[in-house]
Order: structure tokens, then sequence, then C-alpha cells
């Protein structure tokens, strides 16, 4: 009897409207479908593999491929997306308007305007839509159909303020950040409705879109906020707000919280709206609070105090209120923190030059300075080129100090009688601001170097520097292809891609006369690289050209033929021949399936430092390859004794990278796995350098960051006791070791 009733209900079940597909969209996806999508998604390969299965009986493949689609970005998959828009099941149909959202097609927008247009559809649907329509309008600013997003965004927030009592969470979130994305007319009115609800988290994010569109309606009302509201990250963005509006009434009480608040989240966001404000009085009580922060500093048991973080963000602050000054109570504070950060600072370095360009001038590094010092002092020389004589008495006797001591620097480089380090990127990107006479032949000169990183910025800076005749467009294009023949077999792919880059701004620039070369031989023979990214680089400068009619100013070569893109340029393909990735991936086929047996909440990756432990707990369904990436690399020790090179206070902690200077990688790239995870306070995502780039290098926000949502993949959260440790660590701790547990 008991089973009979079982299988009537089932029946029953099956027969209503939607029940079905609820059913089956909790069912497990097999392991083999499972890994059949994520290696579309690795290989960036949107085939009839993936519109099979987003045509599958089970909604949980459907929406799966979805995601994929997504992710993939091929704007092929938009019709088969729409389709899955116009289904029963809920989750399907909100995963396909937000893989619509990630593929940034204006031809999407149809299918988004639909659901937005019906405010009486599924608010989990409508909130992925608000979401999609603010991506394709910021990727299609100037596109008519992606500008008719804005009144429907602001339709739905309408709606939503309206219901007061009930407003649907997700929508006025994501509606918020779609607003800052698609900026339509008269905006902040609508936005300014959700800053009296009681939602923290809605309140932070409305003020956080209002500051990012400069805001000045509501000035009042974020004084007020700063002043008595109980969240710190909703003051924080109140602070912000103050310092986008310019709004000098404010300064009482920016003042206040930036020597008061308990919070330094609160404080950093005060000091950097009282450095826009430029109050000299504000002046005086910051350099007082540095004045605490240094003893505390002085007497830190710490290689690398924790109140770095803060006076950093005052020293920025002092160099811009105080600019030209020579206060002499912010010179000797700015002087006595230098020396103690032995100039590794490059924002002390800075602050001073601006206040007192003499006290600058007369630095003496210390013979032992290391590289991070040496750059730290180039932010100061790079800062000189900048200054204008009218911003004080000394500033012509800087300017030509810097440049003389930039390019004895560079010339003695060329003669080898000065080691090139890490820092000397830097010290080419400032004597490119001089704009001297031999700059030209210095860059050509360093196009051939050994380091990737120093061959790509001097590459990067060629390619702005505009030739006098069709010889130097001749010589700066053949240059130019050579060092990119030589970058074929970097294990970074720095070089070549900038070098593509720099390339296409030569040929824009190129000067008529009878200098034959062929100037697309480079992109056509870059989209043959078995690296994607440098194929896929190549292949989107050459559609740029749009060449359809070969000619000698055109293409520098009358015997040019057009050459036709393969249609699968960007698709990542295994070369089973030599057992290698072409890609330069880290993960095979037989990766897959171990990264797809993980489940969240199992794995967690412990960190040590000399601040104290914390765990990211790992999230294997959600970014698989990418959490497989990051296991494999901290098991192999990678991880271990790298400095944090990079902090922003009250934005992120960031780690992973082997130089130390925030363009190093492990010699691969991983594709991005991006989810429906928001950047809340502790979540950890990968850092790009553009799309599908991640490799090794993370980051830890310190508060919510509504505007990464779907760009950075979310692999992992640390929990909000360990965000304690996370918010001590400053640049120069190091990760002293990394272990990863199964719980």
């Amino acid at each position: 009897m008991k089973r009979l009733t079982i299988i009537i209900i089932a029946l029953f079940l099956w027969s209503v409207p939607g029940a079905r597909a609820q059913g089956l969209k909790n069912k497990q996806i097999s392991i083999d479908i499972l890994s059949e999508i994520v290696n579309a998604e690795n290989e960036l390969r949107y085939d009839m593999v993936l519109g099979r299965l987003m045509n599958h009986p089970s909604a949980a493949v459907r929406k799966r491929a979805a995601l994929a689609a997504g992710r993939i970005g091929d704007e092929n998959a938009v019709s088969a997306l729409g389709q899955r828009l116009l289904e029963d099941d809920t989750d399907v149909r909100q995963m396909a308007a937000f893989a619509i959202g990630e593929i940034e097609s204006a031809n999407g927008a149809a299918a988004i305007r639909r659901v937005l247009e019906n405010l009486g559809d599924n608010a989990a649907v409508r909130a992925k839509a608000i979401e999609a329509a603010g991506k394709i309008s910021a990727a299609n600013p100037k596109n008519e159909v992606s500008k008719q997003f804005g009144p429907a965004i602001i339709k739905n927030l309408d709606y939503e303020a309206a219901r007061r009592s009930k407003p649907n969470r997700d929508v006025v979130l994501l509606g918020i950040t779609a607003v800052l994305r698609a900026k339509p007319e008269n905006a902040e009115v609508t936005v300014a409705k959700f800053l009296s609800y009681s939602d923290p988290r809605i309140r932070a994010d409305a003020l956080n879109t209002l500051s990012r569109l400069r805001a000045k309606n509501i000035n009042e009302r974020a004084k007020a906020l700063l002043r008595n509201d109980g969240h710190p990250v909703v003051r924080a963005k109140a602070a912000r707000v103050l310092g986008a509006a310019a709004d000098k009434t404010a300064i009482d009480v920016l003042v206040k919280a930036a020597s008061e608040d308990s919070d330094l989240r609160v404080r950093v966001n005060a000091i950097r709206a009282l450095s826009v404000l430029g109050s000299a009085e504000s002046a005086t009580v910051l350099l007082k609070r540095a004045g605490v922060l240094m003893r505390s500093y002085k007497s830190s048991k710490f290689d690398n105090p924790t109140e770095r973080n803060e006076l950093l963000t005052i020293s920025t602050a002092i160099g811009r209120i105080l600019k030209g000054s020579k206060d002499v109570i912010a010179v000797k504070f700015l002087e006595e923190f230098r020396v103690l950060e032995r100039h590794r600072s490059p924002e002390v370095e800075v602050a001073l030059v601006r206040v007192s360009p003499e006290a600058f001038a007369e630095t003496k590094l210390p013979k032992d300075v290391d590289w991070q010092g040496t750059r730290g002092f180039v932010a100061g020389l790079s800062e000189a080129a900048d200054l204008k004589e009218e911003d004080g008495i000394g500033i012509k006797d800087l300017k030509t100090l810097a440049q003389g001591t930039l390019g004895a620097f560079i010339t003695n480089a060329r003669l080898g009688k000065e080691k090139i380090d890490k820092s000397f990127p830097a010290a080419l990107r400032a004597y490119a601001k001089f704009e001297t006479e031999d700059l030209r032949k210095v860059l050509l000169d360093f196009l051939l170097f050994d380091d990737v990183l120093v061959r790509s910025t001097a590459a990067s800076l060629l390619g702005d520097v505009k030739p006098k005749t069709s010889v130097e467009s001749a010589q700066n294009y053949r240059a130019l292809s050579n060092a990119l023949w030589q970058a074929r077999t970097d294990k970074l792919n720095d070089a070549s891609l900038t070098i593509l880059g720099a390339l296409e701004k030569q040929y824009k620039n190129r000067k008529a006369g009878l200098v034959k070369f062929s100037y697309m031989s480079p992109f056509i023979s870059a989209m043959g690289s078995p690296d994607y990214l440098i194929r896929r680089r190549a292949a989107e400068i050459y559609r740029r050209f749009d060449i359809k009619k070969p000619d000698r100013m055109t293409v520098g070569d009358p015997d040019f033929e057009s050459f036709e893109i393969p249609v699968d340029i960007g698709i990542v393909r295994l070369d089973k021949a030599v057992g290698e990735n072409g890609s330069r991936s880290r993960v095979f086929l037989a990766d897959y399936k171990r990264a797809l047996s993980r489940k969240n909440g199992e794995w967690k990756a412990i960190l040590e430092t000399q601040k104290g432990e914390f765990a990211i707990g790992l999230f294997p369904e959600d970014a698989p390859l990418t959490v497989d990436n990051f296991i494999q690399l901290a098991k192999s020790g990678y991880f271990d004794g790298l400095e944090i090179h990079r902090v922003v206070p009250n934005f992120v902690v960031q780690d992973g990278d082997p130089r130390g200077d925030g363009s190093g990688g492990p010699g691969w790239q991983i594709r991005c796995e991006i989810n429906q995870i928001p950047y809340d306070r502790g979540m950890v995502g990968m850092a790009l350098s553009g799309k599908d780039t991640g490799g090794s290098q993370w980051f830890v926000t310190h508060s919510p960051q509504p505007h990464l949502d779907g760009g950075y993949t979310v692999f992992g959260k640390v929990n909000e006791n360990h965000m304690q440790i996370v918010d001590k660590l400053v640049r120069g701790d190091k990760i002293l070791r990394v272990r990863v547990v199964k719980e």
C-alpha cells in the first residue's frame, strides 16, 4: 500500500507544471557529463556538445551547460540561452540570464529586456536579468539597444522600493550594481531610496554606487550615516560619497572619522576623502594621527607593522593636501617614515616629492638598498616628471636631477655597469615621461633584453612613440616583429601580448613613404601560436584592421593576400603528440575527474604568517579547476615564503607572485570559472590581467566589492574570525607556508 501511495504521489508531481523540472533539478549530474562540460569550458569551446546538453532532459544539466556557455563567452550561444530563458525551470532560467550577461553581447539584449519588462516574473530570474543588463550596457556603451536598459533597470528598482516591507534583496543589490555599470540618467534619486533600509549591505551598496556616480544630492544623508550608522562598511562608503562629491562642508565629520573611528576601513576611506578636499586644517589632524601610529610602528614586534597600511594612506593624503607647502612637520614625518620603510614604499617617496621637492632632491640612497627600495625611489623621480614649475620653487632643478639620475641609471645598465633588477621596468617608464631625444633608441635596445618584463615594458613604451619618418616606422615595426619572434619561447606571455599591442599602435601611426614592409605578417604569424591568449589577441587586432582590399599604404606589401581567421582561433587544444596543452595550461584531461570529485566544505587551505594562521574554505564545486590549480601549487610549496606584494586597505590583500612585483606567475594560465558567488567580505578570488589569464595570484577582500561580481573567479572564503588575521597583513608580510587539508 505504501509503495502504491508513493507511485501515485510521484505521478501527481510529474503532472504538475514545473514539478518535473524541480525534481530533476536536484538530481546529481554524472561525473562523465560534468567532465564533458568542464572540458568544453577549459577549451573555450562552444559547439554541438554544449548545444546538446543545453537541451538535456535534466534541468541540472541544462543549468550547468548554460553556465559553461557564459564562461566560454561565445556570442553564438546567445540564441540557445535565450531559449532557456523561456522555459519553466527557475534555476535554468536564472542561470541563462547570468550567462547572457557574462557573454556581454548586445545580441542578448532583447531576451534580457523581456524579463525586465515583466515585473511579475520570478524574482530570482529578474535579479540575474538586471545584473546581465548592467554588464551588457557597460560592454556596449555606444550601442542604442544597450542604452534602453537604463529605464528598465530603474523601473525594477522603483518597483522593489515601492514594496518596502518585502523587496527582493537580490534584485535590489544586483540592480544597484547594474546602475553603476549602465549609468542611466537620474539614477541617483532611485538608488538613494535604499539608504534608509534596515539591511546594512543594501545601504552600503547604494552608497558605493552613489559615490562612483559622484552623486551630490545625498551629502547630508551621507554625513548622518558616517556619524551614526552602526555598520562600519556603511560608514566607510558614506565617507567615500563625501569625498567623491568634493563636499567641503563635510570636512569636520570626515576629520573625526579619520582620527577617531574604531574601524580601519572607515578611517582609511575618510582619510582618502580628506585628500580630495585639500583642507590644510585636516592635514594637522592627520599628522597628529600619524605621530600616534609611528610610535606603535616603531615598537611593533613585527618586521612589517600593521600600522603601515594606515600610515601609507596618510602619507598619500598629506602629499595631496600639502603639495608644494614644504610643511616642516610633514617633511619630518615623511623623511623619517621613508627611512624606516627603507624607501620600499612608493607612496611615501611620491608624497615627499609633492610636499618638498628640495627635500627629495637631497636623497642619498643607502648602498644596501634592495630592488624594492630602488623602485620606491624611482616612483619619486617619476612623480617629478609630472610636476609643473608653478607647483613650487625648485621644481625645474628637481626635474633636471630626476632626468639625469634616470638617464645615468639606464645608460650604465645598457653598458653593463649597472645591475638590472626588478626595479628596471619602473625606471624605463619614469624615463619615458621626460620624452628625451634618445628615448626611441633606448627602447629599441631593451626590446631584446633577457628579462621578459623589461622587454614588455620597452615594447609598451615604444608603441606610444610616434615615428617621424617612414624609415623610423619600418625600423620600429621591424624591431617589434623581431622581439615578437624572440618572445615565442618565453615562459610568460607578457612580452608577446604587449608587443602585439605596440605593433597595432605603430601600424596606426605609420608614416607613408617608399619603404616596403609587410605589416600584417606578425599578426598572421601570431595567430599560429600555441598560446591561445596570443592567438586571440592577434585575431582581435587583425579584425580591427578590417582589411578588405590590400594596397601599399594599408599593408605595406602589394603582394598581400587577405587572411581568413580560423573559426577555432580561440579554442584551447590539448596537444596529444607532446603531452602538453598548447595554451600553457596546467590542466590536462586527466585532471578533470580529480578536480570534479571534490565537494564544497571538505577542503581548506591553512596559511601561516608571522601574524597568525588563517584558513581558506575552498569551493571546488563552483570553481573545480581553479581550486585544483591552487591545491597543486600549494602542495608543491609554490606559495611558501612568497611576499604579499599588494595590500589596498578596505579593498584586497593579494599574493601568489613569485617575482614579488605583481607581474609574476607559474608559467601557465587557467580559464576563468566565473560563478554566482558574490564578493562579500573575506571572499577569495583569482587575480587577472585580462579574461582567462589567471595563474597563481589570488586575493582576499576586506569588504564587499560588488563591482567585482561576475568578473573574477571566486574560489574560496575566509571566515570572520580568521579575517582578523587578514586585516593585520601588510605589503611585505610573507605567507610562510600553505597546507591543504581535507576535513
